[in-house]
């Protein structure tokens, strides 16, 4: 129970990491306050959590880009918990497309999405974590932030973006006992992952070149990146803030 007592907010929950991640905290003792943009499999994720005598789990949909519906999601939510203790923003998406392909509006909704989004979610749970006397945020950035990656200018431009917010953000919020971190993942076995090979006229081939690029020839779990969000939201990383987590399967130094 690593996280008993403490009050969590998690975007991107109906799915992926984001899921994972609620399941895992859930299950090490933190009360959730989860959201997305997806109303179906959010409410599906949070009545597979609330079954039994478990902590306390509130829910509320929103757009991660849409700033006055993510400070009522988060308002609503937190109120509900009693207040929040951290932070786990998880929403994103991709865009796989040649750069003279992108449209303006293309690289604006992933740069909304991607690094306004966790803007977003950040400054209306700060409030929160300064009433609670500190806390932690993990962003959920990627591998594409380290290393860049063919047809993703938008997406890798965003993530990276993210990583060094979270360092410039905890410089920032260091006086109020916030700490702030982000995670790189690899190839994780998630629904943005899938579309990346199984479009291509030979998915098995593609997956295979892939996989190339890994020392640990795997597709990651979302349960591995949701287990390094806890290391990084529980007590055991009381001196860790500012840093960048690879988990990649070796991707970002091979």
């Amino acid at each position: 129970m690593r996280l008993a007592g403490r009050r969590i907010l998690i975007s991107g929950a109906a799915s992926g990491i984001g899921r994972a991640t609620a399941e895992v905290f859930h299950r090490e003792g933190a009360a959730l306050a989860l959201l997305d943009r997806d109303a179906g499999r959010l409410a599906e994720t949070a009545e597979a959590l609330s079954g039994g005598e478990g902590p306390a789990v509130a829910w509320a949909v929103a757009e991660i880009a849409d700033e006055a519906a993510v400070g009522a999601a988060v308002a609503e939510t937190a109120a509900a918990l009693g207040g929040l203790d951290g932070v786990v923003s998880s929403a994103g998406i991709d865009l796989l497309k040649p750069f003279g392909e992108v449209s303006a509006a293309e690289w604006r909704q992933v740069l909304e999405v991607n690094l306004t989004g966790p803007f977003n979610l950040c400054s209306a749970a700060l409030p929160f974590l300064r009433a609670a006397g500190g806390g932690s945020i993990v962003q959920v950035a990627s591998g594409a932030a380290l290393r860049p990656l063919a047809g993703r200018t938008a997406y890798c431009a965003s993530k990276a973006g993210l990583v060094m917010f979270a360092k410039a953000l905890a410089v920032d919020l260091a006086d109020d006992g916030i700490r702030v971190n982000a995670i790189c993942p690899g190839i994780i076995d998630t629904p943005l992952f899938r579309q990346s090979f199984e479009r291509a006229p030979d998915p098995e081939a593609e997956l295979e070149r892939i996989l190339d690029r890994y020392l640990i020839r795997r597709v990651g779990r979302p349960e591995d990146i949701a287990y390094a969000a806890l290391y990084l939201s529980s007590a055991e990383s009381a001196h860790v803030t500012g840093t960048t987590l690879a988990v990649d399967g070796g991707r970002s130094f091979h």
